[in-house]
């Protein structure tokens, strides 16, 4: 109960934070007597949490009669369909103050729904080493997307020639003040005297260059629709709510696996996926499961291992991921599932919270030859078995449970095993 309150009090500033120190912000007092320069980060690809906050900024940067909006763009291409595509680019279009896109810095690219974003705006900038192109089919787009445009991308001094931005820059700073040169924007900039006596420009001190970012919530939802991050969060909660399964109640581990799911679901939900491949990257958590069972490595194994490769390989359509999230998701959910979980289980079976011991003293058949370690099967099930090297058991013999260590059963054959010997012995003494 106090952990609700708690929670609650948390989450309660956090909603009334930013309308408590609202009169606190001194750029906001004095934005009467500044002028502004919005700029928006916009990173990732775009989708509906990316498009709602550029069209609010848009919506606020033109409601204070801002000098411009620059949108700074680093985005490998858009999730969304193509007619919310189309409202934004119209949107961007028809505003009533200039729009400016910078792709930067180096290294950033702009490609698929994000190149066609540069394409309305007033001007546009790309940093040397950034990228742009591989444009997305839009229909009635003022680009007319060709095969070259739909499967090139150029960088810097490229793009320039080519048409596709206006100017190369390779900071901010100087794509704001090829605003000023180009008269898109009124003059922003002061001459500086450095100590070496050389002139530079520089921002004025009545311009306010105001940065946004999506909030932290945004920022985490934003974060989850990407490929790489989708993809391990749903290989995360699978493997954790299968060890849940296997070891009795839901607890920390069941908990965790639950909200992975629930973002991955979020971010899949978005994302351009293949249904039956997400569907074998699901089955082979109940191939894993079987052979979790017996606590051997057998075929089920195999076909859950090659599931979760094939469906981690083909989950993604139109988007990509790169090979690090792939190996380090399938190579950690298999060493997990053959090492680590039957580790985990065992250590909570070793508890006297678990309920097992009715299975003590009930009767199984050995399924393989069990000298000393063997299969048996028990109530439908196959458990991995373990035996005393005196009394092998032969496959189709009945055992009987006389304990449990983790996933094993430590059995003895139905009559004759090595207890009844020691107890004999003992009834022999004097």
């Amino acid at each position: 109960m106090r952990f609700l309150v708690a929670l609650g009090i948390i989450f309660g500033a956090l909603v009334l934070s930013p309308i408590l120190m609202e009169p606190l912000d001194a750029d906001e007092a004095d934005s009467s007597s500044r002028r502004i320069v919005a700029v928006i980060e916009v990173s990732g690809l775009i989708d509906p949490i990316e498009i709602s906050y550029i069209e609010s900024q848009l919506e606020q940067a033109q409601s204070k009669g801002a000098l411009a909006i620059v949108l700074q763009i680093n985005s490998p291409g858009s999730t969304v369909g193509e007619t919310r595509l189309k409202k934004l680019l119209e949107n961007l279009e028809n505003s009533s103050i200039p729009v400016g896109v910078w792709i930067g810095q180096s290294g950033a690219t702009a490609q698929g729904g994000s190149a066609h974003i540069v394409s309305v705006a007033d001007f546009s900038g790309i940093a040397p080493g950034s990228k742009i192109g591989r444009y997305s089919e839009v229909e009635n787009s003022l680009l007319s997307v060709t095969a070259e445009l739909r499967n090139r991308r150029w960088k810097g001094e490229e793009a320039v020639d080519f048409g596709l931005v206006n100017v190369v820059s390779p900071t901010l700073g100087e794509f704001l003040l090829a605003l000023e040169d180009e008269k898109i924007i009124p003059k922003i900039s002061v001459e500086i005297e450095r100590a070496d006596g050389l002139i530079q420009r520089g921002i004025a001190d009545d311009v306010s260059i105001a940065f946004n970012k999506l909030s932290l919530i945004d920022q985490l939802f934003h974060t989850v629709a990407s490929p790489a991050v989708a993809y391990l969060l749903l290989l995360i909660g699978l493997s954790l709510i299968l060890l849940d399964f296997f070891t009795g109640g839901i607890g920390v581990a069941g908990g965790v696996g639950a909200v992975s799911l629930m973002l991955s679901s979020y971010g899949l939900g978005i994302l351009d996926i293949r249904i039956w491949a997400l569907i074998a990257l699901v089955v082979s958590m109940f191939g894993f499961a079987v052979d979790l069972q017996t606590g051997v490595p057998r075929f089920w194994t195999f076909a859950g291992s090659f599931l979760l490769v094939i469906g981690s390989l083909f989950l993604f359509g139109a988007h990509t991921t790169s090979w690090v999230p792939l190996v380090c998701g399938i190579g950690l959910t298999v060493f997990f599932i053959l090492s680590g979980m039957p580790a985990l289980i065992r250590t909570r079976y070793g508890t006297s919270t678990l309920g097992r011991e009715w299975m003590i003293g009930e009767m199984g058949v050995a399924v393989t030859d069990i000298t000393p370690d063997g299969i048996i099967r028990f109530r439908d099930a196959q458990w991995r078995a373990r035996v005393n090297r005196l009394t092998p058991i032969d496959r189709g013999e009945t055992a009987r449970i006389v304990g449990i260590e983790g996933v094993i059963l430590e059995v003895e054959p139905e009559e004759g095993a090595a207890v009844d010997y020691r107890e004999m012995r003992k009834s022999d003494e004097p």
